[in-house]
């Protein structure tokens, strides 16, 4: 056949058969991504007042399985892996049952911060939640424990600040940077969506924890200053780690879970 000449018939889409997947991510990744946060969940990298037990690192990719897996992919690897570390690593467990709801939400929601049409309005539900959550803390602390609001401002600085960012173009905006071609851009993006992230995942988690340990004043005055800082360190190792799994994803042309946003 002449090169000149032009194909007939109707153009057809191929496509290789996949193995067995969840939401459109094969479970071969969420096995892996679940066992590099059972991993991470080793090592502590702050201690939480109340219970005397460990932050773990694992916190800092709860965003990235979202983004690399999808939101139901994601949510699932971080859960997994998050049980398995607070059976095998206990001091940075916290609350076994918390800690693995924050990982949950952490992932899903990073993950629902995607502009795919088909899911574009699933953050609209997520913020829902989240203004419950900050409402119940507001509640406990102010009403039911008399902590003065100037005080309660400061010391939810992360929760109300990542929800802000959430509902705002940052959201997406995030989301653009990661994706885009440009590594340095890539890490903003990421710290950038882990301090949301993460701070949505400890505004998930600190109803209930405040609910049992109802911490009094002077420890909301010292947790003032500390809390932004642990939450900059999420942002500064998930950014560090993110960056390197992406570029690196991208190197060896790994297919793309269907939910992917990298």
């Amino acid at each position: 056949m002449s090169q000149d000449s032009n194909p007939e018939g109707i153009e057809r889409e191929v496509k290789a058969v996949g193995g067995a997947a969840i939401d459109g991510t094969p479970i071969a990744y969420i096995i892996v991504l679940a066992a590099v946060t059972t991993v991470l969940a080793f090592i502590p990298f702050s201690i939480v007042l109340g219970s005397g037990k460990g932050i773990p690192l694992s916190q800092s990719i709860y965003p990235l399985l979202g983004w690399i897996l999808g939101p139901i992919a994601g949510a699932l690897a971080s859960g997994i892996g998050t049980f398995i570390g607070a059976l095998l690593a206990p001091y940075t467990a916290g609350v076994p049952a918390i800690a693995i709801w924050g990982a949950v939400v952490a992932s899903f929601a990073a993950g629902a911060m995607t502009i795919a049409p088909k899911r574009k309005y699933w953050y609209l539900g997520l913020i829902v939640l989240f203004a419950i959550e900050l409402a119940a803390y507001a509640y406990l602390a102010i009403a039911r424990n008399g902590i003065p609001v100037r005080t309660f401002i400061a010391g939810a600085f992360i929760d109300w600040s990542a929800l802000i960012l959430f509902v705002l173009p940052t959201r997406t905006l995030f989301t653009k940077m990661i994706s885009s071609h440009n590594f340095v851009m890539v890490a903003i993006g990421i710290f950038g969506g882990t301090w949301t992230i993460c701070g949505l995942a400890h505004l998930s988690q600190v109803p209930f924890t405040y609910y049992l340990f109802n911490w009094p004043e002077p420890i909301w005055n010292m947790l003032i200053p500390i809390i932004p800082v642990e939450n900059a360190m999420r942002g500064l190792s998930g950014s560090v780690i993110g960056t390197g799994v992406i570029s690196g994803l991208r190197a060896i042309n790994l297919v793309k879970p269907k939910e992917a946003i990298y």
